[in-house]
């Protein structure tokens, strides 16, 4: 379905819904988030084109509910990044959503989403957007991948939850389909700097089920993903239409007791190209990854963390010799993988304000934006690193 369709009605939706619920003050909920920092990174492109310090590392956010009924509310998330080059800079809305709980009982609950929903398919996709609520200043880069960021995070269309208890531990099955804008920044975070033309999402589909056994601390879960994508070239030399599509299987695990929680999330991504480079051209080339992630909370204000991330874009390729005999040694080797050891520490002066620092030690490029034409010219190294500092405060 067309994106102007989406958004017409979801725009329609809720205001028949604030026209037909009465909402009072007391049916509100609203906080927000500032969030300043510093981030340096050695011989790579990830944030600048440069090694200088940066301040590109801005959150700023609002978000609140409004309790329509017993069985209706309305959730929504503006936000304003600056974030360099790992994704699109500016204010946008990350979510704008009805939610109907269309069924409870005592074993079962059921809610609809409709407007820009949230992703709730990944241990952290459903809080990824505010500082606060993550992991790291910069998440795993073989999941939660930066350049996918605004794709990732929601979708204009529905979507479904249903969560169910009984004897064998509680099930939470997700469900949502829709289509996401792409701005011209994302555009070229995705195709490359100089690439003209327009890029659409046709449609973004994914599923989820999770289950925590009966009284365990252990929860499994495993997510399917379909996104197609479209480019038509407008007076571009150098490309041609195309056709892109992007599915991915993951698996994943946390554990978590009183003082510390372990993270485990594995993904194999097919990468499916028609056209682009050339007419009749076809690549089919399946990618793997994925991390593992320990936080520990020594007191109540100190919390600390470290994970191992691996990916590799083609996993008859891990160590990308093909692809720099292919390219005729115009892409280097590392441009085929990213594996990072990161660890970090936060502490928290009060409820409200809160300082994380990390460090990353990284070999290869293989997850810098662009996706499909990589920038060759400011990514000569195979090993760097990344400094990250930032005070967080909430209200």
């Amino acid at each position: 379905m067309n994106t102007k369709y989406f958004k017409l009605l979801k725009h329609c939706y809720i205001l028949l819904c604030f026209t037909i619920f009465p909402v009072t003050a007391a049916d509100i909920n609203w906080q927000g988030f500032i969030a300043q920092g510093l981030i340096k990174t050695s011989d790579d492109s990830f944030v600048a084109f440069d090694d200088e310090i940066s301040t590109n590392l801005t959150e700023l956010g609002i978000n609140g509910s409004v309790r329509l009924a017993p069985a209706w509310r309305i959730a929504g998330q503006l936000v304003y990044l600056e974030g360099g080059n790992r994704y699109p800079s500016g204010a946008r809305l990350d979510y704008l959503f009805v939610d109907w709980n269309f069924y409870s009982s005592l074993d079962w609950q059921a809610n609809l989403y409709l407007g820009r929903s949230k992703n709730q398919h990944w241990l952290y996709s459903s809080t990824r957007d505010v500082p606060f609520t993550r992991a790291s200043i910069v998440l795993p880069q073989s999941v939660y991948f930066d350049a996918f960021r605004d794709i990732a995070v929601s979708s204009d269309g529905v979507a479904l939850q249903v969560r169910h208890s009984n004897y064998y531990g509680d099930f939470t099955y997700n469900w949502s389909y829709g289509v996401t804008p792409i701005s011209n920044q994302q555009h070229k975070m995705l195709l490359g700097r100089d690439v003209s033309g327009k890029l659409q999402l046709g449609h973004d589909h994914k599923a989820s089920l999770y289950w925590q056994p009966s009284l365990s601390r252990l929860s499994m879960g495993v997510s399917l993903i379909d996104t197609e994508f479209s480019f038509a070239r407008q007076d571009e030399p150098l490309f041609t239409d195309a056709n892109f599509t992007v599915q991915r299987v993951m698996l994943h695990m946390r554990y978590h007791q009183e003082l510390w929680e372990l993270a485990l999330e594995l993904q194999q991504e097919r990468v499916k190209v028609e056209g682009f480079f050339a007419h009749g051209f076809n690549q089919n080339q399946f990618g793997q990854g994925g991390y593992l992630l320990l936080q520990y909370r020594p007191t109540e204000q100190w919390r600390l963390f470290g994970f191992v991330d691996y990916s590799v874009n083609n996993k008859n390729d891990r160590s990308g010799r093909e692809l720099e005999i292919n390219t005729g040694g115009k892409v280097a080797d590392y441009f085929a993988y990213q594996h990072t050891f990161a660890t970090g520490l936060n502490y928290d002066f009060s409820s409200s304000l809160s300082l994380s620092a990390e460090v990353h030690w990284v070999k290869g490029v293989g997850r810098l934006s662009p996706v499909i034409v990589p920038d060759i010219a400011n990514n000569q190294a195979e090993y760097w690193q990344l400094y990250a500092l930032q005070l967080m405060y909430r209200f």
